[in-house]
């Protein structure tokens, strides 16, 4: 909910500044703060805001598995998203920091990982 409200926010500063610079007849200064606001709005937003919005306020974010690994769990360490993902061809656990804006991003591989949770379930009891 939390992105939703900061995106109606930038879109209504945009158009604001287009009315305002518009009313006046002054297109040019118009378009430059509308897209001005546009791109700064969206920086923000992907370099700062999104992750504080999932975590603190539940706001939306959206991850993909990488193809022919599963998905084991996911934590967050301070204002990051941390995924562990285990990849069977190669038996090693992956895991993948997602940090603002994807700037600095932390990975960890783990060899002859084998997790539990990717290991046969055994239904068997055991004779006596």
């Amino acid at each position: 909910m939390i992105t939703y409200l900061y995106w109606a926010l930038v879109f209504a500063a945009a158009i604001l500044l287009l009315v305002l610079f518009g009313k006046k007849d002054m297109w040019k200064p118009a378009l430059i703060s509308c897209v001005s606001v546009l791109i700064v709005g969206t920086l923000a937003y992907y370099f700062h805001f999104q992750q504080i919005f999932v975590k603190h306020y539940g706001g939306v974010m959206s991850l993909s598995v990488p193809e022919g690994q599963q998905h084991i769990t996911a934590t967050w360490k301070d204002d990051n998203l941390w995924v562990e993902n285990y990849d069977p061809a190669t038996n090693t656990c992956h895991f993948n920091e997602y940090s603002k804006g994807n700037v600095l991003q932390g990975k960890v591989t783990i060899k002859n990982c084998s997790p539990v949770a990717a290991q046969p379930f055994n239904t068997s009891i055991p004779a006596k």
